[in-house]
């Protein structure tokens, strides 16, 4: 039995992702009543009273939800993208393999209404991305999906292939380097010879003084990103984790911080978070491989 718009839309926002009513294909292409409409289905519905700025009054709010869909009940449903998750949204069988092997057979999935797939992944921070492959779209922040069971113009229906049973998984590392590629590493601050005075604290009331000192500089941005993961809001927590090993590792591969206890430290504030072991381990692998790989090789001594 097709679940209804509403029943999917309180789903949706019960698992953290903003919704907002999209129009509906209909005999006259589209419910928004415009001649050549080129968005049949696809764009937010408006209301003096209800929603007037579409993508901006997404909402997680079941009371408003309600409302909505009770005013439209075959509304099709939007997903805000860049909450919660992001999309990769793939229009052609050429898109489809060009980022296959990126994105894995794991990943929650719908098959669009035109025959093309979304593969949802934690938010990434990204904004939206058209066609950074050929025939692949990324719809992260300052975007929106249509989501199952939304009816297409083509007469057929969004539906998942693989649905979503939990939080978002983060985005393979691969993908995520083609997206948003780091930039390059600089050199590593230059050592300070043994016997070395510690850096000048700040003046009162002044600004803080940079901190030059290689191990004071690592053990700073150790400090920094355990805390961001250990304070990670749900839906985010696997890929700050991710970010963080991997922004970690270009110091490892500098030689400023050791493998070891980058891992301890991450480890200890994901579980602090709330993440599982085995998923935290396997993250903290990928982020810290990556970050290494993309980390500039120190200069040979003179």
């Amino acid at each position: 039995m097709l679940e209804s718009p509403l029943r999917a839309a309180l789903a949706y926002a019960r698992a953290g992702i903003p919704v907002l009513p999209l129009h509906t294909p209909t005999a006259r292409r589209c419910s928004c009543g415009r001649q050549g409409c080129d968005r049949v289905g696809k764009h937010p519905r408006w209301h003096p009273r209800l929603i007037t700025a579409g993508l901006h009054h997404a909402s997680t709010d079941p009371a408003r939800i309600d409302a909505w869909w009770s005013t439209w009940p075959t509304a099709n449903v939007g997903l805000r993208t860049g909450v919660v998750c992001d999309v990769c949204d793939i229009d052609t069988p050429e898109g489809l393999r060009a980022v296959q092997s990126l994105l894995g057979d794991e990943l929650p999935t719908a098959r669009t209404g035109a025959g093309g797939y979304h593969v949802y992944v934690a938010a990434t921070g990204v904004g939206n991305r058209a066609r950074f492959l050929p025939g692949v779209d990324w719809r992260g922040a300052g975007g929106y999906v249509v989501a199952p069971p939304s009816l297409h113009a083509s007469g057929e229906r969004y539906v998942w292939v693989r649905p979503i049973t939990g939080e978002f998984p983060p985005c393979p590392a691969a993908l995520l380097d083609l997206l948003a590629p780091p930039p390059p590493a600089g050199q590593p601050p230059a050592a300070v010879p043994a016997g070395s005075p510690p850096p000048a604290a700040a003046p009162a009331g002044g600004r803080p003084t940079v901190v030059h000192h290689p191990a004071e500089y690592a053990a700073a941005a150790l400090r920094d990103e355990a805390f961001r993961v250990g304070t990670a809001p749900v839906g985010r927590r696997n890929t700050t984790l991710y970010h963080a090993a991997r922004s970690l590792g270009r110091l490892v591969a500098a030689g400023f911080l050791g493998p070891d206890d980058v891992t301890a430290n991450l480890t200890r504030a994901a579980r602090t978070a709330g993440l599982g072991r085995a998923e935290t381990a396997r993250t903290i692998r990928s982020g810290l491989a990556a970050g290494q790989r993309h980390a500039n090789p120190p200069r040979a001594a003179a």
